[in-house]
């Protein structure tokens, strides 16, 4: 039987369902107190992608990128000497003591053991500015993103070679300012595409070559505005665009976004799916409020993962099999039973409220940063007979101070809340932080304000001063600062730095960022060889822009706009998209 509950920081009502409580019960785990929205946005608070911050490593002084402002009170090592032998994390092993909070202690623990700069596994090659990422050579500013070559200001990028600015891309190369496209190739402001190539401004299109400005196209080859010409006619018309010039790509793009507004969506984005609920699903069974998941079964609340079998609230999945864990931030490559933790990989399994504990460890409690590892409980070494004594009179220690069901705190975060991927889905400001957001009077986020400093450049140069033709930016830009010009984004009027702006509360809000940013000469490289303008905006804000063309990550009742049926969909009936069922939308794709 279904219990409702009461989320206690939001006070909205949850429903936990039969499955459930068979679910929790497997895994020896109580019923959670908060509402799935807040649970998602507690594990969100510990995942800092794109902040990068210069500071000296501890161990050797040298200067290091790290996700770690200099300002935060931990120990970091640079990535070669923390994976060394010159250092063990059993050394840092501590009592648990039973007059504290178990949390308290945990943080304590997170401030003594030394931490790794940057999320980066696998293989790499000339790419030290870039997180969150496993095999990349020659990249800059990728996160999120796994085997991939010359690749610059991308997010969530696998497989692919020389793409600029693009976000959810796979096995594509040559891209510019593309989102969420499979298999592309040179191709510019393409979404939700696949196997396009040659092509410029297309959503929703597949098997397309030199098409422009269209949508909705299967199979089609020099369509321009959704209509055919002959080749000759094809290019004449997009030579008198003057594709070479910034702000001809701008006015474009402004009638583009309301050229597609005439053109017919489909309710959500999947493939292949059966009894399952959100968005970006491929090939999944029984999984409910997913998004991006794909080859998977049996699993809830999950944001991004694959091939995952009865896991429940999960982050961010790591490659290869994950089955049985619930509440986890980042987890990883053959894993089983895996809870309240944060990035667990490689073949681990009955592990508890642990931090980066890797490589066949099992039977962890409280641990951070072991390998190959058992029965240690907060980095302190005990017999399988001690562990399982103490581990269980500690669990009746953190129920009766409330803390055996909840994974880690946000206040408790490595990260602020503005530095995390929780701003990006849950914006907050600095005020509702400090003054809003409370438990018990106590603050549940963090705010940073730590600045990092600008480098020294020759000279800062406003972005409308830029020349407009690549052909005319001479070398030096590589040695000047730009300051941004974001005034077609927000109606001439520049703000300050990491303002946002929530047009509809339905949808992705939109960062717009007033800070100096640097050409490097690889992207230099780029924008000359395909004739395209240099960029005006700060990279984050480009980012921004792109998260802007995902759905935002919630459900609404909406009928389909031709046959009437009523569906589920990540398109708010307050937007004046045009939305059909599937069934509908394969009628009428071209």
């Amino acid at each position: 039987m279904s219990l409702t509950k009461i989320c206690k920081l939001s006070g909205k009502e949850f429903t936990i369902t039969d499955e459930d409580l068979k679910f929790y019960k497997k895994l020896w785990v109580p019923t959670p107190t908060l509402c799935p929205e807040e649970r998602a946005r507690r594990r969100y608070s510990w995942r800092n992608e794109r902040k990068l911050y210069w500071r000296k490593c501890d161990a050797t002084g040298r200067r290091i990128l790290s996700i770690f402002s200099p300002d935060k009170p931990f120990t970091v090592y640079e990535k070669s000497y923390w994976y060394s032998d010159n250092w063990n994390p059993l050394d840092y092993g501590i009592d648990f003591d039973f007059t504290k909070p178990f949390f308290e202690q945990f943080r304590e623990l997170m401030e003594k053991v030394p931490m790794v700069p940057l999320s980066n596994w696998w293989y790499s090659e000339n790419s030290d500015y870039c997180n969150q990422w496993g095999n990349l050579k020659d990249c800059y500013l990728v996160f999120e993103g796994n085997n991939n070559e010359s690749c610059y200001y991308c997010w969530e990028i696998s497989n692919s070679r020389l793409c600029v600015d693009s976000s959810a891309i796979q096995k594509s190369e040559k891209l510019y300012e593309c989102f969420n496209c499979e298999n592309c190739f040179d191709s510019k402001y393409l979404q939700n595409s696949k196997n396009c190539n040659k092509s410029w401004f297309l959503k929703n299109c597949i098997n397309c070559e030199e098409c422009f400005w269209s949508a909705n196209l299967q199979g089609k080859k020099y369509y321009f505005f959704n209509e055919k010409y002959s080749k000759e006619e094809y290019y004449k018309k997009i030579e008198s665009l003057e594709l070479w010039k910034y702000y001809s790509i701008e006015k474009i793009k402004k009638k583009v976004s309301a050229f597609f507004m005439k053109f017919p969506n489909k309710y959500i984005n999947w493939n292949n799916n059966e009894n399952s609920t959100w968005d970006y699903l491929n090939n999944t069974q029984n999984c409910e409020n997913c998004y991006n998941v794909q080859d998977s079964q049996n699993c809830k609340n999950i944001f991004y993962g694959y091939w995952l079998s009865n896991v429940h609230d999960m982050t961010v999945y790591w490659d290869w099999w994950v089955e049985f864990c619930y509440e986890n931030h980042e987890i990883g490559q053959d894993i089983r039973k895996i809870c309240f933790s944060d990035q667990v990989w490689e073949w681990c399994y009955n592990i508890f409220y642990s931090k980066m504990c890797i490589k066949n460890s099992h039977d962890l409690f409280w641990c951070i940063w072991l390998r190959n590892k058992k029965y240690c409980i907060l980095n302190k070494q005990y017999t399988k007979e001690e562990y399982f004594k103490l581990r269980e009179k500690i669990v009746a220690h953190m129920e009766k101070t409330w803390e055996w069901w909840e994974f880690f705190p946000s206040s408790i975060s490595p990260f602020w809340y503005n530095e995390t991927i929780a701003q990006e889905y849950f914006p907050l400001n600095q005020g509702d932080v400090l003054t809003k957001h409370l438990y018990n009077d106590k603050q549940i986020f963090n705010w940073s304000t730590y600045e990092q400093q600008i480098p020294e450049v020759e000279k800062i140069i406003s972005a409308k001063k830029l020349p407009e033709n690549i052909d005319e930016i001479p070398d030096d830009i590589l040695n000047w600062a730009i300051m941004p010009d974001n005034s077609d984004t927000v109606g001439n009027e520049y703000l300050c730095s990491d303002t946002i702006i929530s047009r509809d509360e339905n949808i992705n809000p939109l960062q717009t960022i007033h800070k100096p940013f640097k050409i490097t000469k690889q992207e230099l490289e780029f924008y000359r060889k395909h004739n395209l303008p240099i960029p005006r905006k700060h990279p984050d804000q480009r980012h921004s822009e792109r998260m802007k063309l995902k759905n935002p990550r919630k459900l609404f009742d909406r009928k389909c706009e031709k046959c009437w049926i009523n569906m589920k969909t990540t398109y708010s009936p307050y937007r004046e998209e045009i939305v059909y069922c599937e069934k509908c939308y394969n009628e009428i794709i071209s």
